[in-house]
């Protein structure tokens, strides 16, 4: 079983991530319900089992849960790869919500990179700044040591808009992690970068 548990803790954040690549139980409580919904969505769309418990200084606003969720679950999903042996590698997906598309796609290769475009419609979502969004995928993606393309391509609810993208991540990194190959997919022969940024 691909998983692992990571946890973090700082002045700002208490965060515990379990995570499975090849399903379990879905546990979130990161004490922003509009979050704990995205999450849920991803580790239900991914296939992934998910367990997030997180306390934050939400007494300040959302961005260091947030963020810091985006570390810490970003550091497991890089420990569960191991060497990028085995796996597709790359993913990509169009996640339409009512009026709004989004696209993501991913490259599982040691390189940490985040292009993302979205203009959202609303700045709130309830407890949830929707600029954090990107601060979340920055995360994610450097911690995990990953390339990864988002965008929202049209809508103007923030609402579907945000919760597009993390469904079209979701189903990118489900097509990336599946079991595909034998060794690591690169003419290279090795995917040298990861250790530097783990």
């Amino acid at each position: 079983m691909r998983t692992s548990v990571q946890k973090r803790k700082t002045k700002e954040t208490d965060i515990t991530v379990k995570l499975c690549l090849d399903g379990g139980d879905i546990s979130v409580k990161t004490g922003i319900g509009f979050f704990d919904h995205m999450l849920t969505s991803f580790a239900v769309h991914s296939g992934f089992g998910l367990g997030i418990e997180a306390d934050g200084d939400l007494n300040v606003d959302c961005h260091h849960t947030v963020e810091d969720t985006g570390i810490v679950l970003g550091r497991a999903f890089g420990e569960t790869l191991g060497d990028f042996s085995g796996i597709a590698r790359f993913g990509s997906f169009f996640a339409p919500m009512d009026e709004s598309l989004a696209f993501a796609a991913a490259d599982l290769c040691g390189r940490p990179f985040l292009v993302f475009h979205a203009d959202f419609g609303q700045e709130r979502i309830g407890g949830y700044d929707t600029c954090m969004t990107e601060e979340f995928f920055r995360a994610f993606a450097f911690n995990a040591g990953i390339t990864l393309h988002v965008r929202v391509e049209y809508g103007s609810n923030a609402h579907h808009e945000t919760e597009a993208l993390f469904k079209a991540v979701a189903h990118a990194l489900r097509t990336a992690v599946s079991p595909a190959v034998k060794g690591v997919l690169s003419s290279k022969g090795t995917l040298e970068g990861k250790e530097a940024f783990l």
